[in-house]
Parts: C-alpha cells; sequence; structure tokens
C-alpha cells in the first residue's frame, strides 16, 4: 500500500506540473452557464484569463489564442464551496499522527487551523473531482475551538491552498457548551459572555493588564487577543446549534453584541425560521439530517426548504462519510424535499462565499471573481451526472485521486 500512495503521490504532482499556468486564457463555450448571480444563460460563453473570469454571456469576443472548451449540452455552474469541512487537516480518523484538527482545552479561540493544512491530503482530488473547488476548514475541538480557514483545493504548498485565515471563529452552545459549563448549557452561555466580555476589558485596559493591576481575567491574553475580531464585526462567529433553544441563545447573544453570526447544524432551524431571518444570520444545514436526538428533537428533511421559504440564507453541508465529495447529492436531496433549484445551487456556491466575506472573490460566475468552474455533463444534483471539467483559480483539476488509481489497479485482476 505505501508504494501505490508514492505512485499515486507522483503521478499527481507529474499531472499538475504538466497543467499549463494559471494565465492561460480559456473560452468555456455553448453550454447552459448559471452565474447564480443571475438567471441562467443558454449557449453561453465564460471566459477566462489570468485565472479570473473576465466575460459570461452569448456575446463573447473569443481571443484568437484562447483554448476552446466546448460545453455544448452541458452544465456549466460555479465551483462547489464546502462551508465545514477537515480536508487537508485529517487522513485517517484512527491515526491520531494524521489529525490536525484540534489542540487540547476547550477554550483555544487563537487556534488558527491554516498552519496545519496539508496541501497533498489524499481526500482532497476526491472532493474536487465531484465538483469542489473550495472550502472552510474547521478546527474539531469543542466549546470555543479555533478560527477556520478558507482553503482552494488546488495547489503544491500550503500558502498556494490558504485563501483566508481566520474567516471565522468555531463556537459550540451545544453539548459542548453543557459540559463547559460544568453541566448546564446556562453556564456554558455565560462562560461564552463572559469570555466576550473579558476580551472588550482586556482590550480597553491593556496597561493595566500589564501591570497586572485588573482583576483576573477568564482566558490568557493571547486567547483574548483572538477574540477581538468577533467583536469589532471582522470576523464571524460560528455557532454550532441544533436546537431550538440553543439556537435562541445564539441570537440573544449576537443581537446584544452586535455580534456576526453565522449558524451551524440548525436542525430544529425551521421553528424559529423567521427570527433568523429578521436577524440576517446565514445558517449551514445538513440535508441529510432528519434522524432526531436530545440536541435536535424536531429534525425534518424539509428544512433547508422551510428556511428559504421564510427568506433565510441557506448554506448546505455534507457531515456523512463521504464527506465534500457528497455536497452536491446533499443539494439534489433537499431540491427533492421542497428546496428550489436555483436556491440550493446558490446554497452550495454564492451563499457560503457571502456567508464567510467571500463574495467578492467566488460563489458565482461573474467578471473579476476567481475562475473556480465546474463544467458537468448534466444537472449537478443528479447521481449520473460528471464533472467532466474542473477549473481551479483557472488551472484544470487532473482528473485522478487515489481511488481512481486504485480503480484502474484492480480494474483487471490477474489470473489465478
Amino acid at each position: 500500500m505505501n508504494r501505490i500512495r508514492r505512485i499515486s503521490a507522483l503521478a499527481a504532482a507529474a499531472a499538475l506540473a504538466a497543467l499549463p499556468a494559471g494565465a492561460q486564457t480559456i473560452a468555456i463555450t455553448g453550454g447552459t452557464v448559471h452565474p447564480v448571480s443571475g438567471g441562467p444563460l443558454e449557449n453561453a460563453t465564460v471566459l477566462i484569463r489570468d485565472g479570473r473570469i473576465v466575460a459570461v454571456g452569448r456575446e463573447v469576443a473569443i481571443p484568437a489564442d484562447a483554448r476552446r472548451v466546448d460545453a455544448r449540452g452541458k452544465v456549466v455552474t460555479p465551483g462547489l464551496i464546502h462551508p465545514a469541512s477537515n480536508l487537508g487537516l485529517l487522513e485517517v480518523s484512527s491515526i491520531e499522527a494524521t489529525d490536525e484538527t484540534d489542540v487540547a482545552g476547550d477554550v483555544t479561540p487563537s487556534f488558527d487551523v491554516s498552519a496545519g493544512i496539508n496541501p497533498d491530503n489524499v481526500r482532497i482530488p476526491v472532493a474536487r473531482l465531484e465538483g469542489v473547488t473550495s472550502t472552510v476548514v474547521l478546527p474539531g475541538g469543542g466549546f470555543v475551538a479555533g478560527q477556520a480557514a478558507w482553503i482552494g483545493l488546488l495547489g503544491d504548498r500550503r500558502e498556494d491552498v490558504i485563501r483566508r485565515a481566520g474567516v471565522a471563529l468555531l463556537a459550540n452552545l451545544g453539548a459542548a457548551a453543557k459540559g463547559a459549563g460544568g453541566g448546564a448549557r446556562a453556564r456554558g452561555l455565560a462562560r461564552l459572555e463572559r469570555l466576550l466580555d473579558d476580551a472588550a476589558e482586556y482590550d480597553r485596559r491593556r496597561a493595566d493588564f500589564r501591570r497586572n493591576a485588573i482583576q483576573p481575567l477568564s482566558a490568557p491574553a493571547e486567547e483574548l487577543e483572538a477574540l477581538l475580531p468577533v467583536l469589532r464585526g471582522e470576523r464571524p462567529l460560528y455557532v454550532v446549534a441544533n436546537s431550538e433553544r440553543d439556537i435562541r441563545n445564539a441570537l440573544h447573544l449576537a443581537a446584544e453584541r452586535r455580534l456576526r453570526l453565522v449558524l451551524l447544524g440548525a436542525a430544529e432551524g425551521w421553528k424559529v425560521a423567521g427570527e433568523l431571518a429578521r436577524a440576517g444570520v446565514p445558517v449551514v444545514v445538513n440535508p441529510f439530517q432528519n434522524v432526531p436526538g436530545f440536541d435536535n428533537l424536531g429534525a425534518r428533511w424539509d428544512n433547508p426548504a422551510l428556511l428559504a421559504e421564510a427568506g433565510v440564507t441557506v448554506v448546505l453541508t455534507e457531515s456523512e462519510s463521504g464527506g465534500p465529495r457528497n455536497l452536491r447529492w446533499g443539494a439534489g436531496h433537499a431540491v427533492r424535499n421542497g428546496l428550489p433549484w436555483a436556491r440550493a445551487l446558490e446554497a452550495v456556491t454564492l451563499a457560503p462565499a457571502r456567508a464567510f466575506g467571500a463574495g467578492h472573490e467566488a460563489g458565482s460566475l461573474e467578471p473579476g471573481k476567481l475562475a473556480d468552474v465546474v463544467v458537468w455533463s448534466g444537472d449537478p444534483f443528479e447521481y449520473a451526472t460528471r464533472a467532466e471539467l474542473v477549473l481551479i483559480g483557472g488551472r484544470e483539476v487532473p482528473a485522478m485521486s487515489r481511488q481512481t488509481e486504485l480503480l484502474e489497479r484492480y480494474r483487471r485482476l490477474p489470473p489465478q
């Protein structure tokens, strides 16, 4: 198996080295283009140069030196954005040496996952061959886990894949809050409130803090410092909350302190959809979640549809064993349960980009944005559809992964 792994890595590296540079001009012509920022365009062209989109429409002048991609009869969309993964941080869940998702302690807001990302993670090619071109990578700790990073899924070095570190601070008002509060959610919520208050106090009285002329605070200076971008509205607080009770607590906390809030989970979000819509809070939901538990007794398959109908910004995630590779099928499942098709596409492209402050860079096919583009053989939410061409930052992704290489190796077994 080690030999297979080495062969796979060498083949992938060779394929990447052979790819044209991002400066190449590419014209994807004749397809049904879904810009997401507007309605679908039949027989349209997407023109890409220097890794960015320069034009989208039916009447686009194509330079003579452009590489043409014939997309007639196919569907063209932005690359999919997964809003909650551990890609690049976790290789084998049972082997601790391959896990960079968390650190010791339940209050670690200074923990930045970006330094631990491995661009050679074998799970990354599997996801991008299903049209996922970027993801928000999360820490895996408990109560206040740390800072998420937005990464693109193509590059040889860590600095090549990290698009933005510190895009959100992850906290948990579910079971983790109960544990952090000594057995009661109310104490966990109070602990988070004190952390935020102490961060503000630390910021106001830095000189007193250095002279030890201030009452003891609830976390070390480096942890309080990491909370300040949240208090200033520079970074959203990404809160895990599934029950109606926990969602209301998160809404109250954000309103009281004027925080930017993004919810993760929200299995019972449909119960408070009107409040979420009025607060303008994006909600990241798993469309496959319908099995009730003590934190989500009201889980139901049409949760995304009910939230969208109420005017909530819905973002779709996929947390089953398949992970990000199954994101498009999760979107199809949401459509099957009432979410309009166009809203489902937005929920895996532009909505997550906007939720994490990247709406000006990605999520739709518009001039000036990163050329994260997928050409599909058909409806991207159908099981039989294939991603025939995936571009990340204008570079073509090799149509290979460890899974495809193993398939080819064992497709024809030697005679016994």
